[in-house]
Parts: structure tokens; sequence; C-alpha cells
């Protein structure tokens, strides 16, 4: 397939006669692993474009928008934030993914379709921002560990979700790029500020100046994705990864997390406090008892998360 300069701003996606067919098309639901539960969510209960798959201790969220290359539209930003928390605050979830419906893209990005009506102003621009922002902090502050299994392109403010995600597992071949430059706007500060983190303020430049399109292994290669594997394997990989961290104690995961994120936002005085209170509760829980335990009976520890 011949690659697009920047999938989501496509004069293609953006036409006349692309914008019916989105009216029109009835969204085509994905068949689920064998094994898998899934379940759909969204504002009203229900949704077509958002669907939620479970495995064990394993979610996956699936942006289910094939014919568009999963096209983020305004009310799947709102149905991410509110999937995202309600994952969030399982007790039975241990790990998030996040993925594309098909193989053709994680997401082209925002759809930029529905700019005209839903982007004309300063107003509606800044509601339809403040849903973007809530998506992207739902995940980045969900206290479970957060994948982002990339196929295909991720453009825009796909890059966004997949940064706010504590890891991203690509496919070879996907692709990867930011052309805000080429719409006219500002990258938001928080995704800029995690682009900075993964890659440094050289990339981070180079890659919102130019608006160019990045191949999977210069992604790699950089610091954006951790993983890069053939598109055959990328399931396997990602979910076995994830159920040894699955496996793991949630309270020390969680801690883990914080720690991390504190140090991203600057360490001050309520992070300390909050740690603090974390490590005693670690050390008070059944499940330290258990890891002490497990160690000396030379078994596999089995933690509840309590």
């Amino acid at each position: 397939m011949r690659a697009l300069k920047f999938a989501d701003a496509s004069a293609r996606l953006a036409s006349c006669d692309e914008r019916r067919l989105r009216t029109r098309y009835r969204h085509h639901r994905r068949v689920p692993r064998p094994g898998c539960h899934r379940e759909s969510k969204g504002r009203n209960g229900v949704s077509d474009e958002i669907l939620v798959e479970r495995d064990g201790g394993i979610a996956t969220v699936v942006f289910n928008r094939p014919k568009v290359r999963n096209a983020v539209s305004l009310a799947m930003w709102g149905e991410i934030a509110n999937v995202t928390e309600s994952l969030a605050k399982d007790d039975s979830v241990r790990a998030v993914v996040y993925r594309g419906a098909g193989r053709d893209a994680f997401a082209s990005g925002a759809d930029i379709s529905e700019f005209q009506e839903n982007r004309k102003d300063t107003e509606t621009a800044l509601a339809y921002n403040k849903k973007t922002e809530a998506a992207y902090s739902s995940i980045r502050l969900c206290p479970k560990p957060t994948v982002a299994m990339v196929f295909g392109y991720c453009m825009g403010g796909a890059m966004a979700l997949a940064m706010a995600c504590d890891l991203r597992f690509a496919a070879e071949g996907s692709k990867f790029g930011i052309p805000a430059a080429r719409l006219s706007i500002i990258y938001g500060l928080d995704p800029v500020h995690q682009l900075v983190d993964l890659v440094g303020p050289a990339y981070a430049k180079d890659i919102l100046y130019s608006a160019r399109t990045l191949e999977a292994g210069e992604a790699f290669r950089i610091g954006f994705i951790q993983r890069l594997v053939p598109a055959g394997d990328l399931e396997t990989s990602t979910y076995d990864y994830l159920r040894t961290v699955a496996e793991n104690a949630p309270l020390s995961i969680r801690g883990t997390k914080t720690q991390v994120q504190a140090i991203f936002e600057g360490v001050g005085e309520a992070h300390r406090r909050k740690l603090f209170e974390m490590g005693i509760e670690t050390f008070n829980s059944h499940d330290y008892a258990e890891g002490t335990r497990a160690f000396l009976e030379k078994r596999k520890p089995k933690f509840t998360g309590t």
C-alpha cells in the first residue's frame, strides 16, 4: 500500500464523498480471540466505535472504525475516557491494551471531517480539546499498566493516545507522525512533554517541525516504541508480556507507576507523602505476606492486590 504522507489530514479523508461514506457506514464488529469476552461501552452504554474485550485480567480497548483507519470521532474521545476510568476502578483488571480494529491502523488520528463543525471557532475548539485531553489523561493516570499495540498507521491524535500509555509495542511496517504543522495546529502541551521525554528535545522538534512520517525502525531506534516485532507475532508478544505482568503484585506495579509519574512531573512534597503511604500500605498487605511465604516455600505467589 502506498503510504499516505499524513493519514489523518489526507484530502481524501476530508472530501465530501468520504464524509458521506462515514455517515452511512455501519461499523464492523471484530471477532474476539478465542477465550475472550467482549463488551461494548459508550456514552449511552452501547457503542460500535469503542469495543472492550476481556481475557482474564487483561482488558483490550479497540478503536473500531476500520474503513477510515480508525479515525477518532468526537464521541469516541469521550468514550475512551469513560471506558478507561471504568477499567481503572475494576479490581479484576490487571492491565489494559489499546489497539485499532484490523491491522491497517492503530488510528489515523482525529476525524478531520468533523473539524468544520466541531472545531469551527474558539468555543468549539476549546470544547473539543477538553474531550481529547480527558481521553489522554484517563490513560496516563490509569493505575494499571497500559500498552499501545500498534499495527499500521499511528498519526496525529493517535500518537498522543499511544504516548499516554506506559509502553508502545509495534508491528514491523507501522508508521508514525504528527502532521499538526500541516493543519496550522499547535500540538497539545502534555503530549509534547511526553514526546520530549520519550525521544529527547531534538527529535521531538524534528517530528513536529517536519510533520513527516516515521518508519517503524526509526521510531524504535529513537525510543518512541519499546518493542518492534513482525506483524504476525505482535499480538502473542504483547499478551504474553502482559500475562507475566498480571502475575506480579498489583500494589508493587501501582507504586512503581506512581513513582515514575512523580519523577516525570517533578517530585514534590505531595508525591513524597503519597508514596510513603503507599509503601506502608504495601508492607501491611496480604500480598506482602504472600510474596514472602511463596519465596520461602519456593512456589509462585498468588497476588490479589490486597
